[in-house]
């Protein structure tokens, strides 16, 4: 089960608003698990203005590596710092923890057309078919 207040990407990225008005994107659970335990992350540069499928970091394991595409157009406004000392935070708890960074002045129409929760789950589904 994936949390129902978030949206979805085909890239398995989530994404949802937060008490702030910002955006934090993250890795799914189905791309952590894909990926292993994370040893290594990148992220983007704040106040950066970015368009939807931007690559904007990469998440390292030891056999592995996923590009972090940005979901939605904005512009990014806070990264999770905690991530460089503690990578794995990606990969151990990527709906809390892990999120990678947030993003402001999001562009509602590109958010709409984000997968809901049901949606991803079908999507991931048919994957494992």
């Amino acid at each position: 089960m994936v949390p129902k207040e978030r949206k979805y990407t085909k890239t398995h990225q989530w994404i949802c608003e937060d008490d702030d008005g910002l955006y934090p994107v993250g890795l799914t659970a189905y791309a952590a698990e894909q990926l292993g335990e994370a040893t290594y992350v990148e992220l983007p540069e704040l106040d950066a203005d970015v368009k939807k499928g931007d690559e904007l970091g990469v998440v390292e394991s030891a056999d592995s590596a996923i590009e972090v595409l940005t979901p939605v157009a904005g512009r990014v406004a806070e990264v999770n710092d905690e991530l460089e000392g503690e990578p794995e935070q990606v990969t151990q708890s990527p709906y809390e923890r892990g999120w990678l960074f947030k993003l402001q002045d999001v562009d509602p129409l590109d958010f709409s057309r984000l997968m809901g929760a049901k949606a991803y789950e079908n999507y991931v589904a048919g994957l494992d078919n």
